[in-house]
């Protein structure tokens, strides 16, 4: 209940502020960004100096219809922006994404915005769709990119961020799958699948590896304070977009009343990428730490964010031998 009361709350009495940042110089990355949060994200960033913006798509035509609105509203150098293809229900493709990256002068921000929700169980590269796009291959873009951030750290004397988009829906889940031998198993299991539940499922995930990531006493990152890339994630709340597109007519009568706009939800993002180092492994919420659902702060929930972490980490290096090893 006092979860459900602070979501309303913050949809019907906050409004995030306007971001004010600096991003002179920087090269930003942003995964889904030919439309709704994405196409928002990379307007702010162009308006507030970036020197390069990588919209990375899985329609390069969509994205460059999305470039251009881009340079029409902001009166932009066109040379500002670049569309990369990134399918990430393609692992080949993300590896791909990954390699590209590596070429960049530098790498300031990457923003992990793309992400599904549907109904439908579907099997993405062995997975469930959801589970493939909003977890796998989010944290194998993710992995991948980190080797060029800490390289940008290192020569230019910055703090590069790496913002994981997840969702309020966390609060709705506690992960029922962790009741079974394999998180990961149970997830791919269409007998059992409860799909009514799984995007709220994969952004628990999300919020879990990324505490993971920075836990005090065993986490693979041995001390927090001095790692040179803030890796949070962000919560930009219910908004007008497309992704419940698929979700039938109730989720379209809830954004009416309750969504931000997209411009309104993508300051959230804006934030995040410039957030401090008080925010590594951190939840952001309205542009400000915040703490997670009761679950993820409970013993339980850390068991299972170590569980997590273990699971998803064989399954990366799986996919790509020593991606991992960058963190």
């Amino acid at each position: 209940m006092a979860a459900a009361y602070a979501i309303l709350k913050s949809a019907l009495f906050v409004t995030p502020p306007v971001p004010t940042a600096s991003f002179e110089n920087q090269c930003i990355v942003v995964t889904g960004a030919n439309r709704g949060l994405g196409l928002e994200s990379c307007r702010w960033f162009v308006r507030l100096g970036a020197q390069k913006v990588i919209m990375a798509v899985r329609n390069t035509s969509s994205g460059e219809t999305a470039k251009q609105d881009i340079t029409n509203t902001e009166k932009c150098n066109p040379d500002i922006i670049e569309v990369w293809p990134l399918d990430l229900a393609s692992f080949d493709s993300v590896k791909a994404f990954g390699k590209r990256l590596k070429g960049l002068k530098r790498l300031d921000v990457l923003l992990c915005n793309a992400a599904i929700t549907t109904y439908e169980f579907r099997v993405v590269e062995g997975h469930e769709s959801q589970t493939a796009t909003n977890v796998i291959a989010t944290f194998l873009v993710a992995f991948a990119a980190l080797p060029k951030l800490k390289q940008t750290a290192a020569d230019f004397g910055s703090k590069p961020h790496v913002s994981i988009v997840t969702s309020d829906l966390h609060h709705l889940t506690n992960l029922p799958e962790r009741q079974n031998a394999s998180i990961f198993e149970a997830l791919r299991d269409k007998a059992s699948a409860n799909m009514s539940t799984r995007y709220s499922v994969t952004k628990l995930i999300e919020i879990l590896v990324v505490r993971e990531l920075f836990r005090q006493d065993g986490g693979p990152i041995k001390d927090k304070e001095a790692y040179p890339v803030v890796i949070n994630t962000v919560n930009p709340g219910a908004c007008h977009t497309h992704l419940t597109d698929e979700l039938g007519w109730m989720p379209s009568v809830v954004k009416f009343f309750l969504a931000r706009s997209a411009e309104v939800g993508s300051r959230n993002f804006v934030h995040a990428a410039a957030a401090g180092d008080e925010s590594k492994g951190q939840y952001l919420n309205d542009c400000k730490v915040e703490e997670p659902s009761a679950f993820v702060r409970s013993e339980e929930g850390e068991k299972t964010q170590i569980r997590v972490w273990t699971e998803l980490k064989a399954i990366l290096e799986e996919i790509e031998p020593g991606v991992t090893g960058s963190i």
